[in-house]
């Protein structure tokens, strides 16, 4: 396993050199200049010149690459044009634990509520139950963040004013930086995000966990359980659920970093000063360097979310083996 391990570490590198000089690319090939954008129109040439040789972007493309990309291997992920006073670690190191924060726990919602609803659906297969399980799955799936988020906020903040409208709480996180303090004040700020984020993904964790039982529930190992006169508990729980796991095991990399991109729009709704809102806002202000490094955190995250899949393959699957 640890060789394992090591090897589809070192295979990623080639992957996220590769995503870095994508994005470098695509971000500079945008028209305009982090100089040219409204708030620097009216400065003069020679000084928008000036400002263009001190940040390097007077040089040709590769060497403006190669130069980031040594950079980063000193832990500098380059300045910030339009607020010279941070630099864009600073930036990644207060949005990024709040991001992650919102991720995480859209992602604890999402497998709380879906696995249930999957497990209920399959065990009252064709009835009542699954097709209502079923119906709310699709309706959940098919109502977009930019659509929920909005009406969440009409219903449980204009209208019955039971939750603030915006921002991620007052306490700082503790413990690495990840994890929040959990009281009244920060769930009233959380609820809301995490709610819209994670309803989406539950539905497509429901309908998962439905199929991969339905179809576990008809093996032939199933039936010689039940024969044995096992209780249908044990045949569930021990027998059953474990293995019909591994296709909602399978989209949790993808989906924690579908989850991670799906906050682009939830931040900027509930004003949430994570890394999504940030990327968003660079756009505009063509911040080349807080685009690419956001871009490389996106990437970094969804490769280990793909490594913690393949690790957990193995111990849910005892026929899948890494050495």
């Amino acid at each position: 396993m640890f060789r394992y391990i090591i090897r589809r570490l070192l295979t990623a590198i080639p992957v996220i050199l590769l995503v870095i000089l994508a994005t470098f690319v695509l971000v500079q090939s945008m028209p305009g200049g982090p100089f040219d954008v409204v708030g620097f129109k009216s400065m003069p040439e020679h000084i928008k010149i000036v400002l263009e040789r001190k940040y390097g972007l007077d040089k040709p493309l590769y060497e403006q690459f190669a130069r980031y990309v040594l950079n980063i291997f000193k832990g500098d992920f380059g300045p910030m044009f339009r607020q010279p006073s941070q630099t864009v670690r600073d930036i990644i190191g207060q949005t990024f634990p709040i991001s992650i924060q919102l991720g995480l726990m859209s992602v604890f919602v999402a497998f709380s509520l879906g696995i249930p609803i999957g497990i209920i659906a399959a065990l009252n297969h064709n009835t009542f139950i699954d097709y209502t399980a079923t119906f709310a799955a699709v309706i959940s799936r098919s109502i977009p963040v930019v659509v929920l988020a909005p009406l969440l906020i009409y219903v449980f903040v204009v209208q019955l004013d039971w939750v603030p409208i915006a921002f991620w709480g007052a306490h700082p996180p503790f413990f690495l930086g990840f994890i929040p303090k959990i009281d009244q004040e920060f769930l009233s700020h959380a609820i809301l995000p995490v709610f819209s984020l994670g309803t989406g993904a539950a539905a497509g964790v429901a309908r998962l966990t439905r199929a991969g039982l339905l179809e576990v529930l008809s093996s032939d190992y199933i039936r010689t359980a039940r024969a044995k006169g096992l209780r249908e508990r044990v045949v569930i729980v021990v027998h059953a659920l474990k293995n019909s796991l591994i296709p909602v095991v399978t989209i949790l990399g993808p989906l924690l970093a579908a989850i991670l991109t799906g906050a682009f729009v939830t931040e900027t709704m509930f004003a949430i000063n994570g890394m999504g809102r940030r990327f968003v806002n660079s756009i505009n202000s063509r911040e080349y360097f807080l685009q690419t490094s956001l871009v490389l955190i996106y990437g970094l995250l969804l490769i280990m979310g793909n490594l913690l899949v393949d690790i957990m393959y193995a111990w849910i699957d005892p026929r899948i083996r890494y050495d």
